[in-house]
């Protein structure tokens, strides 16, 4: 369990709020031009509680079945939370995605898309999709290829009807993140896509300074589960 208290919770969510707000105004930006994913991942509901109650509602989470198991109440009591899928989905778990989360940042593969594209026309719910470009492409993290990433987005659109939103990548962590941050923008600029989920704990100021829109910061204010 985490070691944390709900003030050294509330009080890291503070700073890191106000450390975001600090990097948008340093890039000549406007504070409401970014979001705060916050990634409450593997941190249950007592950890999550002091943020919420601090007046943050949108928050990141890795896996669909760890979900289930703490959101369906959370959101009952905070109904306006925006839950952001932010890891890798299976296509088995495609209808219960669409059922608990506002948005999905994980269309990595054609699979997913049609899956997506199934059960979106069974159910009213339209969350938004952001497609995760494999800008390093990594072998073993998910994401289009960029090379691959226009027709995949067309693809989207013409083949399985999905309206995308945005764009969201993961930067090796051996390697300089800015020119990873530089690409997504690049990518999303022909394609004229508005959103950029790009930035962590480590480089969000990098991702805001090159136009990210959302950054996902988990670690600067749970701190580690162990």
């Amino acid at each position: 369990m985490t070691q944390s208290t709900p003030d050294d919770v509330k009080n890291r969510y503070l700073s890191v709020r106000h450390a975001v707000q600090r990097a948008a105004r340093d890039a000549d930006r406007a504070e409401a031009d970014v979001t705060l994913v916050v990634v409450s991942k593997t941190f249950g509901p007592e950890d999550i509680e002091p943020v919420l109650l601090s007046g943050h509602r949108i928050f990141g989470e890795n896996r669909v079945q760890e979900s289930q198991g703490k959101w369906p109440e959370l959101k009952a009591r905070f109904p306006d939370v925006e839950l952001h899928l932010i890891g890798p989905l299976q296509s088995n778990k495609a209808k219960e995605a669409i059922a608990l989360f506002d948005v999905i940042e994980t269309v990595d593969r054609p699979s997913i898309a049609e899956a997506l594209s199934k059960e979106l026309k069974k159910t009213d719910r339209r969350p938004k999709l952001y497609v995760q470009i494999n800008t390093g492409e990594e072998p073993q993290k998910a994401g289009v290829a960029p090379k691959e990433a226009d027709d995949f987005l067309k693809r989207c659109h013409s083949e399985w009807g999905l309206e995308i939103s945005g764009l969201m990548c993961i930067p090796p962590v051996d390697e300089p993140p800015s020119p990873h941050f530089a690409l997504l923008r690049k990518i999303a600029e022909r394609n004229g896509l508005k959103i950029l989920s790009m930035g962590m704990s480590s480089d969000f100021e990098a991702a805001i300074q090159l136009g990210a829109t959302h950054v996902r910061i988990g670690s600067a204010i749970f701190g580690h589960r162990g």
